[in-house]
């Protein structure tokens, strides 16, 4: 049987690319995709998700429910720069959404599917964690009925790509990644930047996808992304870090995983949003997040590229 899961997005392009995988998978039974604020606004984030189920003609297959609109405690902080003004890189921008979104409201909606399909929903987020802390202070047993979280987000042992220490998603909405990390979750695994920033989409790959709508897709969308990566990196590629999620989800012996236990801060001036691992257990407290600290980049790539060319 096909895992169930819940894409939980901000779609921005790697949020598409994500989609894009675990739709041309065909191994996902994906009940719902849930929207967020977060590279975008949650309206942006909802209408680039309805584009690209579109693009890959499952629109009638996948329900999209939009969430929340803004983190917990905090003002939005979107990414344009990176993912352009519409989130998705200027991709797309000629097509219409007729794509209905599902009323409702996503934190609702993963309670709902959890309880309709109890042990066998995993959820994989790529955006801040809003909607499912939202969730957890509606239901805190949610965590014992949920099958697995895994998302991308932080980083353990490199810097950060938004502020010196910490990593995107992490830094939106600390507050509630906080809330999520100390819920209790038996299934937790953090894809931080350590492992997606090696796993690199090249031009070579793009040229691999062929002359098809979905490479064409990849090529635009990616096109000012792997600008923006070569200016801060100086490598002409880009991370592919929501897919990795995905690809984790698909293929978990892609990664190599170690339980330890991960907290992150919301008090500080220099700080904020910084993923915090206790490698050594200074901390003596029981481990809480299974952290992805290798991948098998060229595996994963070749999924990836094959996958998508299906």
């Amino acid at each position: 049987m096909n895992k169930k899961v819940i894409l939980d997005v901000d779609t921005g392009v790697d949020d598409a690319l994500g989609i894009i995988l675990a739709v041309q998978s065909g191994e996902m039974d994906i009940v719902g995709i849930t929207t967020v604020n977060g590279n975008v606004s949650v309206d942006t984030a909802t209408n680039n998700t309805c584009k690209i189920l579109q693009l890959l003609g499952v629109e009638q297959q996948i329900p999209v429910v939009r969430g929340a609109a803004k983190p917990l405690l905090r003002k939005p902080v979107f990414e344009h720069r990176v993912h352009g003004e519409d989130g998705i890189g200027g991709a797309l921008r000629d097509m219409p959404v007729h794509t209905s979104v599902t009323e409702g409201f996503a934190p609702d909606y993963i309670i709902e599917q959890v309880l309709r399909y109890p042990g066998e929903i995993t959820l994989i987020m790529t955006a801040p964690m809003t909607n499912l802390a939202l969730a957890l202070m509606k239901r805190p047993q949610l965590i014992h009925e949920i099958k697995e979280v895994i998302f991308m987000g932080g980083v353990v042992k490199g810097v950060g790509n938004v502020t010196p220490v910490a990593e995107y998603n992490m830094y939106v909405d600390p507050e509630a990644v906080k809330v999520v990390l100390h819920a209790g979750f038996p299934s937790l695994t953090l894809v931080g930047l350590d492992v997606t920033r090696q796993a690199l989409l090249s031009d070579a790959h793009i040229t691999e996808l062929g002359d098809t709508p979905i490479g064409r897709y990849v090529k635009e969308s990616t096109s000012d992304y792997m600008k923006r990566y070569f200016e801060r990196n100086q490598v002409q590629a880009c991370a592919l870090h929501d897919p990795l999620a995905v690809g984790v989800a698909l293929r978990p012996e892609l990664v190599t995983t170690h339980a330890y236990y991960v907290d992150i801060e919301t008090r500080s001036e220099l700080c904020d949003g910084q993923t915090i691992c206790d490698f050594q257990n200074r901390l003596k407290r029981e481990p809480n997040v299974r952290v992805c600290t290798d991948v098998d980049a060229d595996a994963f790539l070749r999924l990836f590229v094959q996958t998508l060319r299906t």
